[in-house]
């Protein structure tokens, strides 16, 4: 009996018109990188275990896809250790690699391991797939592409800056209108030492962070539930519910922060970057959102994400500052800023919003009518010189019926069909029919090239 073909929960096949949509926004980035002086790199899609745990925290460690070990991968485990059922002993002994779960850990270690051939400060951008085992849902899937962009190697606040602008030029070509919500944590070690609970910052952080999905009084109880104390929880509600212009909550923020020297720090980098901001013509609304916590570990100062405001979906890109994230590879003391665009996401609220360009739907623009081979040799050469001045055109492959090839035209939405029969060949002309109106025209070679071009 044949097998049903399918594929794993929270991965997906791309149709051709989807890839022209997917592609759009690819190229879109991309070109905005390079706007900014970034150049793109790539990793290996499996890195040695020992490269990625432990640098997403608990929880984002659970989430990474671990591969077993080639060959006889349970002949090294002894009895004791499988009969006690001990997933983490076992899977520690049968896997060494695993899918990456992001694009910065491993950028962290090719930035060690090739130090010696990289200029500093390194602009990179990276646009690959990363895996995560998370439960998949609307907008949220366990195989999804990143587009990643980062500055390795200052600590300029310029680069958080021009961070800034690269998400407000990218979603300005994309269409998609969005708020940009930007925190420090330093800002949120402060609120940790104010409250008494400085040795939590990670479940604190890792707590808030959930507050636009479970709300206020389930955060409450994760906190509780990590043994921060109720005297601390209640003198956290008001700083999660700060309200204002950015700067009447950087003014309310530091008054209750005004004895943490980290904390005022946070608050004078961030003002810093609304100063620049205020020179800059930017088209995206920049708010201070002081519940936005990312749970990652390795985040020190400035954090962004970024929402689709015409549609309900989780961030649709996301970073921040990272001190030292190059020290677990060996290299201490090297600053970077980063930040990632979701295209699985942005293609999600693309495509609902109908914001791809209509042009853009389909890859051939137009498709030479086939009557046999004497027309072939007189199509060809025009082809040719269709392609070479940028035209996307085919010619379909067999003299089939002319139904049949009009089909093939509309389900393709292919543009323009060109026609050339004896009396073409003749006259030495083309037929050009627009598959949208229906019109049909006369031209030579020199023409249908102008027509196509323009």
């Amino acid at each position: 009996m044949a097998q049903k073909p399918s594929i794993p929960k929270g991965t997906r096949d791309f149709s051709p018109e989807e890839m022209v949509k997917r592609n759009y926004i690819f190229d879109t980035i991309k070109q905005v990188f390079r706007l900014y002086g970034f150049q793109s790199i790539e990793t290996p899609a499996m890195e040695n275990l020992s490269t990625l745990m432990g640098k997403y925290g608990e929880e984002g460690d659970k989430l990474l896809f671990k591969i077993l070990n080639s060959g006889d991968f349970l002949s090294k485990v002894n009895d004791s250790e499988l009969a006690g059922k001990d997933s983490i002993k076992v899977t520690n002994q049968i896997s060494e690699k695993g899918l990456r779960y992001d694009l910065t850990v491993p950028f962290a270690r090719y930035v060690v391991q090739h130090r010696n051939e990289i200029t500093f400060p390194f602009k990179r951008f990276q646009i690959q797939p990363v895996w995560r085992a998370d439960r998949p849902q609307k907008g949220r899937y366990r195989e999804f592409f990143q587009c990643d962009v980062d500055v390795i190697g200052s600590d300029s606040l310029l680069n958080e800056v021009e961070l800034i602008q690269i998400v407000d030029e990218v979603f300005r070509r994309l269409n998609i209108n969005v708020v940009l919500k930007l925190n420090n944590r330093k800002i949120l070690s402060g609120i940790a030492e104010t409250i008494g609970e400085k040795d939590r910052i990670v479940d604190i952080t890792v707590a808030i962070d959930k507050l636009d999905k479970i709300g206020l009084e389930k955060v409450n109880a994760e906190l509780e539930e990590k043994g921060v104390s109720g005297e601390a929880i209640g003198k956290l509600q008001p700083i999660l519910k700060l309200s204002g212009t950015n700067e009447e909550k950087l003014e309310q923020i530091e008054r209750v922060i005004n004895s943490s020297e980290t904390g005022l720090k946070g608050i004078e980098e961030v003002r810093t970057i609304f100063n620049y901001l205020k020179q800059l013509d930017l088209g995206t609304e920049v708010e201070l959102d002081l519940t936005l916590a990312r749970g990652l570990n390795y985040y020190t100062g400035a954090i962004f994400e970024v929402k689709a405001k015409d549609m309900e979906i989780g961030s649709i890109t996301g970073g921040g500052r990272y001190d030292d994230l190059t020290g677990i590879f060996g290299l201490p003391d090297v600053s970077g800023v980063g930040i990632s665009f979701g295209a699985d996401r942005i293609y999600d609220v693309m495509t609902q919003l109908d914001l791809f360009p209509k042009d853009r739907v389909t890859s051939t623009k137009l498709m030479f009518v086939n009557f046999g081979p004497e027309e072939e040799k007189y199509c060809l050469p025009m082809l040719a010189k269709l392609r070479a001045a940028g035209v996307n055109a085919e010619i379909y492959p067999e003299a089939a019926k002319m139904k049949k090839q009009m089909n093939y035209a509309n389900k393709k939405g292919i543009a323009f069909v060109a026609m050339a029969g004896e009396n073409e060949i003749a006259d030495g002309l083309f037929t050009l029919k627009n598959m949208e109106t229906g019109n049909q025209q006369q031209f030579d070679s020199r023409q249908l090239l102008e027509t196509l071009t323009k």
